[in-house]
């Protein structure tokens, strides 16, 4: 599991750059480094230049993570920040930092403050509870009504209004996405490393 293939160094990998975003691409299967649990209200972030987690903001409200939160490495959205995940049916808190496989079900589209900000919708992929998750139907409307609140009003009390769904889609779009903003990191983001 998420062997980088690198020798052993000592500095510090940035895995955000070193780290592939599928494990498994046949399988639907990627990387993910966590940032945020699920029941937090902190915004935690990887500084995409050196890989440290760092409290990007103290939220606003009382709206917690309904879920594990991070971002796929070698990756690069189109709001200038690594492609989001999020992981649903964790029943045990991980580790911020941790690296984990996800099997991807799902993307919700989503535009924040004008930018496109989409967010992969995961399982755990060797979490045996999770098997029979295979599309976003698998966890029922509420999930898709839950979802899209927590995104659509978690900043209202900085700023109303500023974040807007753009709908759910399979993972076979999910997938398409992680394509594209792979290329686009390597394109745009990794001639830039060092």
């Amino acid at each position: 599991m998420a062997n980088i293939n690198l020798p052993p160094s000592k500095f510090m990998y940035n895995l955000l750059h070193v780290l592939p975003p599928f494990a498994n691409k046949e399988k639907g299967i990627v990387n993910a480094i966590i940032e945020i649990n699920s029941g937090a209200i902190n915004k935690y972030e990887l500084i995409t230049e050196s890989g440290q987690l760092k409290l990007d903001r103290v939220g606003y409200s009382s709206l917690a993570y309904p879920f594990a939160y991070g971002a796929i490495p070698m990756t690069w959205d189109e709001d200038g920040d690594p492609l989001d995940i999020e992981i649903v049916g964790v029943s045990e808190p991980l580790v911020a930092g941790c690296i984990v496989e996800a099997r991807v079900i799902g993307v919700m589209k989503f535009n924040d403050s004008g930018e496109v900000d989409d967010k992969v919708i995961a399982v755990l992929a060797d979490d045996k509870r999770m098997d029979h998750i295979l599309e976003l139907a698998d966890l029922g409307e509420h999930f898709i009504h839950e979802t899209q609140y927590y995104w659509e009003h978690y900043k209202d009390l900085k700023k109303p209004g500023l974040c807007k769904s753009d709908g759910f889609y399979d993972h076979t779009k999910a997938l398409e996405i992680i394509d594209e903003c792979a290329e686009r990191y390597t394109k745009d983001y990794a001639p830039k490393v060092v």
